[in-house]
Order: C-alpha cells, then structure tokens, then sequence
C-alpha cells in the first residue's frame, strides 16, 4: 500500500501484451523487430524500456513513430508493455569462426561482445540489422541523440569504424522466445 491507502498497479505483462498489439508491425509481438530501422525489443530489462518509452513520451527523446505511440499511452500502460516485452528471453548466438575476442572492444563491457546487454541501462545490440546500429552511433556521433557515455564513445569514430561495430552485432544470431 502506498501513503493514503491506496495500492500502487502491479506490473501486468498480459495487459502488455494487448499493448504490444500496437507495436508488432515494427517491433513484433515478441519484441523479434520486422523492420530494419527499428530495434529488436524482446527480453531488453524492463527498466530499459520503461526508460526509453518515456523519454519518448515527455519528449526528451524524440522519434516521429514512436513520439507519437507513446503519447497515448499512460504510465501504467507503459510498464505493462514495457514488463511484457521484458517477460521473454534473448539469447544471441556469435556467428562461426568468430570469438569474443573480435568483438568491438569499445562496446563489450556494456552491450557484451555477444550482445547480450550486461548493464541494465543499456540496450541488447545482438541480431541488429547493421543499418539501425549504423544509423544510431552517427546520430550519437552528431549530437543528435544525446547520452552521457554513448555520446563520448561514438565521436572520435568514423563512418568505417561504425560500420565495423554495426557489422559485428548484425551478425550476431538472436533468438527471442518467451519465459513460461
């Protein structure tokens, strides 16, 4: 019970899941993404996508879809996708003839050399489609998307360097299946 009696909403990944009926055509109903500007979502922490759906919501990041998506949807709303799309797993598989120690050496202590997200804050990059990472790290890299560390780390690199790191994680193999 929260002060004055009333009781905070659990987090509801069923009523995520109709949510996410809103969100497939981009993002799948697994979180498994159908198209190759948009980033595969399933089994990211919850508290990653709460994040980020608000910062879309109160402008803070802005995106012409998903500014607009997460206008209408309340708070509430919010953490019960956000909980859906956490319910299920991601498991990336390295290509063959490849080790860890080829990973870009400037990502694996926060997004794995897998992919695989070791932070909470910090997004899966496993099985990304080479043009969302790409296209990501150029707009951190100009300044048009912001973040205290990414922004740092994506300066310095050039066009072949970012290719380089998106390439690595797109050919990462990524499964996304739910958790019974």
């Amino acid at each position: 019970m929260l002060a004055g009696g009333s009781s905070a909403a659990a987090d509801d990944p069923a009523a995520g899941r109709q949510i996410a009926n809103m969100c497939r055509t981009c993002h799948g109903i697994d979180g498994y993404a159908q198209i190759p500007i948009a980033p595969h979502i399933g089994g990211e922490p919850k508290a990653y996508l709460e994040a980020q759906l608000m910062a879309f919501k109160t402008g803070a990041r802005e995106h012409e879809m998903m500014s607009v998506v997460t206008a209408g949807l309340s708070a509430q709303q919010i953490s019960d996708v956000a909980a859906w799309y956490a319910s299920h797993e991601a498991v990336a598989t390295l290509a063959e003839g490849v080790s860890e120690s080829d990973a870009p050496q400037a990502c694996v202590s926060c997004h794995g050399a897998d992919g695989i997200s070791l932070l909470l804050d910090a997004p899966n990059l496993a099985g990304e489609t080479n043009i969302y990472i790409d296209t990501q790290l150029k707009a951190f890299r100009s300044g048009n998307r912001k973040h205290e560390i990414m922004s740092e780390i994506a300066a310095p690199l050039d066009d072949a360097e970012i290719r380089a790191v998106a390439d690595w994680y797109a050919n990462v193999t990524l499964e996304i299946t739910p958790v019974e």
